[in-house]
């Protein structure tokens, strides 16, 4: 069993700024964690189906996750679906097992009313807001009941379809730069990478 506390400066070094979503991202891949009995990945043990989006007041939950699961986009076992929800589900590959957790909506709603939120919304960046601000809202959620803010489901089969990883990488006729072959365009005039192909 694991607890978000042990993650906590690990999340805070790679997030780069005290807030209270990132936690709250912990906080809620280690409870998905614990309920199916899994440990950190090292490399493609776990992987997360985030409902986060971008541009909305918390998308630092996401960090708090990736910190707490070890899932990231540099090992490919995270994906994005831009729901713009605070809800992921985190599938045990080997297991083929899978749970979804979100915040529960009284709570989302009273997140978005806190003294943290209403400073953003002036434009005051995070890492300037006032530890005394910031502080007493990462503690309550490093603390309280998991019962209090978190809608954990139940335990489902889910299988992952696994894609072998690609090795071969060959040049973009047009830029000359290396690529993964399996991102190459076939044109008449040779192979090209989709970064030429869409004219960049």
């Amino acid at each position: 069993m694991y607890e978000a506390k042990e993650f906590f400066e690990l999340g805070l070094a790679f997030h780069g700024h005290k807030c209270p979503a990132m936690p709250l991202g912990l906080r809620a891949a280690v409870a998905a964690m614990n309920v199916l009995k899994v440990e950190r990945a090292q490399d493609k043990e776990l992987h997360v189906i985030s409902e986060t989006g971008k541009g909305h007041a918390a998308g630092c939950f996401l960090d708090g996750i990736m910190a707490a699961t070890g899932c990231t986009y540099g090992k490919s076992n995270i994906e994005k679906l831009y729901y713009n929800k605070m809800a992921f589900t985190l599938v045990d590959v080997a297991g083929k097992k899978a749970v979804r957790v979100s915040l529960k909506p009284d709570f989302f709603a009273k997140m978005l009313q806190s003294p943290f939120v209403e400073e953003r919304k002036r434009g005051v960046p995070p890492q300037d807001i006032p530890a005394t601000i910031a502080d007493p809202l990462v503690e309550k959620v490093m603390t309280m009941p998991e019962e209090m803010f978190l809608e954990i489901g139940p335990v489902t089969d889910y299988e992952l379809k696994h894609k072998p990883g690609v090795f071969a990488a060959a040049p973009c006729s047009r830029c000359g730069e290396m690529v993964f072959i399996d991102k190459l365009v076939e044109t008449a005039t040779g192979r090209i990478c989709l970064g030429c192909q869409a004219g960049n």
